[in-house]
């Protein structure tokens, strides 16, 4: 029999019947341009204006920039894509980059959007920087108009001690915020405050008493720890007695961030403590509570030093699978494509900042994505790939921590995205939906010049065989343009890696028809809805 794999590219009619490439991607391969509003919401899910592996910052910056501006004549869903991207997809500087944008184009949403995104202090420094950086457009004078007066309420709505909380940080500081935006105190607390942080001699007893507490805890550490961010305490030299205390009496989210401050002074040479940490991390309700996403316990896993014991590791472990309950149960035969090229170990899924730089690579994430949804679904069969299919022997009564772990180790090769479509059809495969996890880089097409990407072409085929499977993208890096064409009713492309994407996922698999189906969805954001936090 003659050799298919040599003689049978894009010879059949479904393959030939695919869409033909119109542009080039960053790693050289063929691919479909994204609409102008998909592609917008995918840069807004993953850029975080730092360099990836395909791309430096400065093309990230352009790239952003690019998106925003070919959208200008509809800043209304400018704004909410920076909703969605904040609120859902848990996104800093890309929602911080819309709303500056929105103070020149229009004042109504900039306002809107501002109540929504900026919902802690390192969101208000965001924006403040990306405004006065000029790197939005116009440069602003916080000292009057449209951000004095958003401004103005950010710090109307908070009461001393959340504004307290929020002045821990630079770039701008809180000292600088307060001078440039002169905001008026509504509170006799809020007025010492203020007064306070700009440097202002004012009376300790006029303060909030959590800054009491503070300035009281400066000049005597015998006194109880004062619940105030722990970089607050960091900068005192405190003992490892107080460490202990802070570790014993502290929240999920903050015990999730420092466990290796914890470690360093000592916190887990106490027993006692250490098995407190472990209980909390663990805690069905406090990590429902926390609103722990997986992707969140992922960087906890891969960030902790050789210090923390097994204890505090396991107990990560066991919160993770308490958080991949969320995690739906999707319908039918599901296949779970995860790129593990090369480019997806390289590549921080924060992007490289230097030594400030995540150790969770885009492979990790890929990993988790696969690993989730095998555990929920345990009839999924997972494809790693990058030039070829890898074997495994992954078993999803395995923890998803270990899953995720095992898939990572895989491959290092090129980017080939048809590759594990081509595979099932090679079986003949029948299935209802794939799902790929990629950076989307695809490059290894070179049978497919002038015609269809490779991945678009082996879909062809797959869905002429099986009609009603959807097939669904999940990109993780900052990109313009995918291996398939997106606005097919079967086809979901979807950024970002967040929780909030299986929630995507689960309604277009079990819901969804129309075309840009995740765009439909950042569409219907109501703009005029309660920030859901303050």
């Amino acid at each position: 029999m003659v050799n298919k794999t040599i003689f049978g590219r894009g010879q059949s009619a479904s393959a030939s019947s695919a869409p033909v490439a119109d542009t080039i991607n960053n790693a050289g391969g063929k691919a479909y341009q994204y609409s102008d509003k998909h592609a917008l919401a995918q840069i807004a899910c993953t850029n975080t204006f730092n360099g990836t592996f395909y791309a430096d910052a400065q093309a990230n910056y352009d790239l952003a920039k690019k998106a925003v501006d070919n959208l200008k004549g509809d800043p209304e869903f400018l704004a909410k894509v920076a909703v969605y991207a904040r609120d859902k997809g848990y996104m800093k500087d890309m929602p911080s980059f819309l709303c500056a944008m929105l103070a020149a184009l229009d004042k109504k949403l900039f306002r809107k959007v501002f109540r929504r995104v900026v919902d802690n202090g390192k969101m208000l420094r965001n924006v403040i920087q990306i405004a006065r950086s000029g790197g939005a457009g116009k440069v602003y004078n916080m000292s009057s108009g449209t951000f004095r007066n958003a401004i103005q309420e950010w710090f109307d709505k908070r009461n001393g001690y959340s504004i307290f909380r929020a002045s821990v940080g630079n770039d701008p500081s809180m000292r600088d915020i307060l001078r440039m935006s002169r905001p008026k105190p509504n509170t006799p607390d809020k007025e010492a405050l203020f007064g306070y942080l700009i440097g202002k001699d004012v009376s300790v007893d006029s303060l909030p008493q959590i800054v009491q507490e503070y300035e009281a805890y400066k000049k005597d550490k015998s006194l109880p720890v004062p619940n105030v961010d722990f970089r607050f305490l960091d900068s005192l030299g405190i003992p490892d007695s107080a460490w202990i205390e802070i570790a014993r009496n502290a929240g999920w989210t903050m015990t999730r961030m420092n466990l290796n401050t914890f470690a360093r002074h000592g916190v887990f040479k106490n027993a006692e403590v250490t098995k407190i940490v472990a209980d909390r991390l663990k805690n069905r309700e406090e990590i429902v509570k926390a609103k722990v996403f997986p992707y969140q316990l992922l960087q906890a896993f891969k960030s902790v030093g050789s210090d923390v014991p097994f204890i505090v590791k396991d107990a990560l472990q066991s919160a993770m699978e308490i958080s991949i309950e969320n995690v739906p149960s999707f319908p039918g035969q599901v296949y779970v494509a995860v790129d593990v090229s090369g480019s997806m170990s390289g590549a921080s899924v924060t992007g490289n900042r230097g030594s400030a730089t995540s150790a969770t690579r885009c492979i990790d994430v890929a990993g988790l994505f696969g690993a989730a949804v095998m555990r929920r679904n345990p009839s999924a069969d997972v494809i790693p790939f990058d030039t070829r299919v890898h074997t495994h022997s992954l078993n999803w009564r395995d923890s998803v921590m270990t899953n995720a772990t095992d898939l990572a180790k895989f491959g290092g090769g090129g980017t080939d995205c048809g590759l594990a479509i081509a595979h099932l059809n090679a079986k003949q495969a029948k299935g209802d939906a794939i799902i790929f996890v990629s950076d989307n880089e695809s490059w290894v097409d070179g049978g497919y010049r002038g015609q269809a990407t490779k991945m678009m072409a082996e879909w062809s085929k797959f869905v002429a065989r099986n009609p009603k499977a959807k097939l669904v993208c999940i990109d993780l890096s900052p990109i313009d343009n995918s291996q398939v064409k997106s606005e097919k009713p079967n086809i979901l492309q979807v950024g970002g890696f967040s929780d909030q994407v299986f929630e995507v996922v689960n309604s277009f698999l079990k819901h969804g028809h129309e075309s840009d189906h995740w765009v439909s969805i950042i569409e219907a954001i109501d703009l005029d809805a309660a920030p859901e936090k303050v």
